[in-house]
């Protein structure tokens, strides 16, 4: 009964908040990272996003306009994540806020000599544990860019991260992935990404990974989606990992493009 009940909202839920078919086009079509998503995965795609919108509240604040293509891109970037996985994925938080720009939550931070400081720090993106994802909507704006940088992808994948608690790199994993591999394939990777950036050496990927384990799983999600070969070419047995944890495969679907 539970179940019927589930597929009648699930169906309703589709056909009262159906995506404009000219919209949809037209701002898949902006997303680059889509590229290669046959007519299947497009189709679960636009589901997801429906879905995503009708449950979940896109919300102004700091003056902005936000238009139903602002929200639809800001759900199809969020639905890239789970599209293998299912919006039960994003359950327990309901409410994504975007500013027009960066924006300045009050924070406090030890410095290297144990020094306590407190200010406001500009942020493009934040994600609560078990509260709203925040975003700057000009830093949404860029994702078509495919240079790797994503604020959606990063602070989604940080709720991916806190289904099990805090964001600290180590999700929930599938039963089938081993915990041992995943934490030897990243723990060695984010040592070494440590050290580069040490060294001030050039990677391709935001120094920003270097902050913490968390930061390193949400910013190699950026670049797993964005520019795959990235990660494949420095981190492969990472790459090996976020392909199994998002049971998708964005190098091969550029080479079903005739990409990378």
């Amino acid at each position: 009964m539970l179940a019927r009940w589930r597929r009648w909202r699930r169906d309703r839920l589709l056909r009262d908040h159906a995506i404009d078919d000219a919209l949809w086009t037209r701002t898949l079509a902006g997303l680059s990272f889509t590229a290669g998503l046959d007519g299947g995965q497009q189709t679960r795609l636009r589901e997801l996003a429906t879905l995503f919108l009708a449950t979940k509240a896109v919300s102004a604040a700091g003056g902005l306009a936000l238009t139903p293509g602002m929200r639809l891109s800001i759900a199809i970037q969020a639905c890239m994540l789970v599209l293998e996985l299912g919006l039960d994925y994003y359950d327990g938080w309901v409410e994504v806020v975007v500013y027009p720009d960066e924006f300045l939550p009050e924070r406090s931070w030890t410095d290297e000599a144990g020094i306590v400081h407190h200010g406001k720090v500009p942020h493009a993106g934040e994600a609560w544990l078990r509260g709203p994802v925040v975003l700057s909507w000009a830093d949404v704006a860029r994702a078509g860019d495919a240079d790797g940088v994503n604020v959606v992808i990063h602070e989604f994948a940080h709720k991916l991260d806190m289904r099990n608690g805090d964001a600290n790199g180590f999700p929930p994993l599938h039963r089938d992935m081993d915990r041992r591999v995943w934490s030897e394939a990243f723990s060695a990777a984010y040592e070494d990404f440590c050290r580069l950036v040490a060294r001030r050496r050039h990677t391709g990927i935001d120094p920003y990974a270097a902050e913490s384990p968390g930061e390193f799983f949400a910013v190699l999600s950026e670049v797993f989606f964005e520019t795959p070969a990235l990660v494949m070419r420095n981190y492969p047995a990472v790459y090996a990992q976020l392909r199994a944890f998002y049971r998708q495969d964005p190098l091969a679907r550029l080479a079903g493009q005739g990409g990378e």
